[in-house]
C-alpha cells in the first residue's frame, strides 16, 4: 500500500527534523523521478530539477559529517529549528504540489512534524546519551541511519 501525500509530507517533515538537509535532498531526488509537469510550473519547480537534487545530495552528505563536529548548535535553537521548519515545509509542499494535494495543507504538516520532530530527537538523543555514555558521534550515525532508512522507506515505496 502506497503511503498518502499528507503522510509523505508528515514523515519528510520528521526527517527534517532530525536533519534539515536530508529531507530536501531525498525528496528532490524523488521529485525528479515523478517528472511532473504540475510541478515543473509552479514555485516548486526547482524541486524537480536533477541539478537541485544533486546539490541538495552533496549538503546532506556535507550536513550528516557536520553534525558530529564539536561545538555544533542544537538542532532546537532558532537558527537550525527555522531551517528545519523551512525545510519540513518545503518537502510538504512540494510533494502536494506534485500529488495534486493542498499545497498549504503540505507545507504546515511538514514544517509542524519538523518541529516536533527536532524537539523530540534532540531530547532522546540527549537522554542516550548521558544514560547510557555512548559517544554522541555514535548516536548521531544511528539517527542518520533512521533519517535514510525512513526517507528511502517512505519515498520509494512500490
Amino acid at each position: 500500500m502506497m503511503p498518502g501525500t499528507y503522510f509523505k509530507a508528515i514523515c519528510m517533515g520528521v526527517v527534517a527534523g532530525m536533519r534539515s538537509m536530508s529531507a530536501p535532498a531525498f525528496t528532490s531526488d524523488y521529485l525528479v523521478r515523478q517528472n511532473s509537469e504540475t510541478l515543473a510550473n509552479s514555485p516548486f519547480g526547482l524541486m524537480g530539477s536533477t541539478r537541485a537534487a544533486n546539490v541538495l545530495k552533496v549538503a546532506a552528505m556535507g550536513e550528516l559529517v557536520f553534525d558530529k563536529l564539536p561545538g555544533v548548535p542544537a538542532r532546537v535553537s532558532t537558527g537550525p529549528l527555522v531551517a528545519r521548519i523551512l525545510s519540513g515545509a518545503l518537502c510538504g509542499a512540494s510533494l502536494c504540489t506534485v500529488e495534486g494535494k493542498r499545497v498549504e495543507s503540505g507545507a504546515i504538516a511538514g514544517g509542524l512534524a519538523a518541529i516536533g520532530s527536532a524537539y523530540a530527537f534532540y531530547h532522546l538523543r540527549r537522554e542516550i546519551g548521558e544514560g547510557t555514555n555512548v559517544p554522541d558521534a555514535v548516536l548521531g550515525l544511528a539517527e542518520d541511519a533512521i533519517v535514510i532508512g525512513s526517507a528511502l522507506s517512505v519515498l520509494h515505496q512500490r
